[in-house]
């Protein structure tokens, strides 16, 4: 009887542990979406906004639009529903993109078997979610020209702090009349890290290209394959962007089927951009998204108001560093090892004006505080020539004096009308 008593107490106890539980990963679940949103703004390049959201013991559902806070020509539209369980939740929803007025008339009709459809879980006690989504193939139609996407997959897990996503994609096909350009398969691997309010973040990149291919009614142009890398970090003092652009072997085969045009790869990094400037757009371009419409682009003189921190941005003496240019042309029997850095007065940046880059006389206020230099190593006797220079110079030395470009101390000749 003793045993017997125990029974229900128990089984009380059990179910509240249970309610407590499912509550709790309920609770966790809406304050991890919450968070992930909120360091989604925080970077400055979308605008997010919920348009609905209701939140249950055991189950909960909602809406949340993304747009580009500049401009905003299109938006997307994510639905969730997501299933409580103890140990972890589960969420399935739709994606589903809406273009403004004027982009749908410039694209024109997209054609799709089905809605979007994403699925995902985050995990309660490790605060790690993984979001899973696989579109059917679709096609872009817009006056006589056409855009095939085939196999596209996208992969994003992670926790607060640390995000992966993977991208996946079998074949693009873009066709224009007699012109086509197909890529693929496709690969894009990102990392981003950062901290609370992404004040630091680190960002990496990688773009994999395996087959590129360019057919036009005269002839074609073909890849091998094509590497974009790309490396962003906003630290305590400056904005650094590192790049690597990898080309494999490109043929024109109706030219030189057996002889490669050229292969190489370039290596840059743009540093010196003051952080806290940086911070200051982001924030004042938040602040502009929350006082515009979610439809409507942002205000007329968006970037007249944001120039003096725009300008603020360059007050370190911005650099560009290109640490390496590996070139071979088998084809032209032409290669190139070069390398230099170019670098930007910042002094009476009150002088300098973005909205006025169209004239050509504020182009000639900036070009004149560009200074740099360029070292092409061992070049052949064909660059001299066209250079003017006397057939036995093997090293160019190019030097930029206030805008102006100069090669082995004289004057660069017009190479070109």
């Amino acid at each position: 009887m003793r045993k017997e008593r125990l029974i229900v107490p128990i089984l009380a106890a059990v179910a509240a542990v249970w309610m407590v539980a499912q509550l709790l990963s309920s609770v966790l679940f809406e304050r991890s979406l919450r968070q992930a949103l909120d360091d989604l703004e925080a970077r400055g390049e979308w605008r997010v906004s919920r348009t609905d959201s209701r939140q249950g013991w055991l189950t909960s559902q909602g809406s949340v639009l993304l747009s580009p806070l500049l401009g905003r020509p299109w938006r997307l539209e994510l639905t969730y529903r997501a299933r409580h369980g103890v140990l972890s939740t589960d969420v399935e929803g739709t994606l589903l993109p809406r273009l403004d007025s004027v982009l749908q008339k410039a694209v024109g009709e997209v054609s799709a078997p089905s809605v979007p459809r994403w699925q995902g879980r985050y995990h309660t006690l490790s605060g790690r979610t993984e979001l899973r989504l696989a579109l059917a193939p679709f096609i872009v139609q817009q006056s006589g020209r056409e855009l095939d996407v085939r196999g596209l997959r996208l992969r994003l897990e992670g926790v607060f702090g640390d995000w992966r996503l993977r991208a996946l994609l079998d074949q693009l096909t873009l066709t224009d009349g007699l012109s086509q350009l197909a890529l693929g398969p496709t690969t894009l691997e990102s990392r981003y890290t950062y901290i609370h309010d992404a004040y630091h973040f680190a960002q990496r990149d990688h773009l994999h290209i395996e087959h590129l291919a360019l057919h036009y009614p005269a002839y074609d142009i073909q890849m091998t394959s094509l590497d974009a890398i790309s490396h962003m970090v906003l630290d305590e003092s400056e904005l650094r962007l590192k790049g690597e652009l990898v080309l494999g072997e490109v043929r024109v085969p109706s030219e030189a089927p057996d002889t490669p045009l050229l292969s190489g790869r370039i290596e840059a990094e743009l540093s010196r951009l003051n952080a806290d400037a940086v911070r200051q757009v982001i924030r004042k371009l938040r602040q502009e998204a929350a006082w515009g419409d979610t439809s409507l682009p942002m205000a007329e003189g968006l970037l007249a108001r944001l120039e003096p921190d725009l300008l603020q941005v360059m007050s370190d003496s911005p650099r560009l560093d290109v640490t390496a240019v590996s070139i071979e042309s088998p084809l032209l029997e032409l290669s190139v090892e070069a390398d230099g850095a170019l670098f930007f007065d910042a002094r009476r940046l009150n002088e300098l004006s973005l909205a006025a880059l169209e004239k050509p006389e504020e182009r000639a206020r900036w070009l004149e505080r560009i200074d740099g230099d360029f070292t092409w190593y061992d070049a052949p006797t064909v660059a001299a020539l066209w250079l003017g220079l006397p057939l036995g110079t093997r090293e160019l030395q190019f030097d930029v004096i206030r805008g102006v470009w100069r090669v082995n101390g004289r004057p660069m000749p017009e190479l070109w009308p």
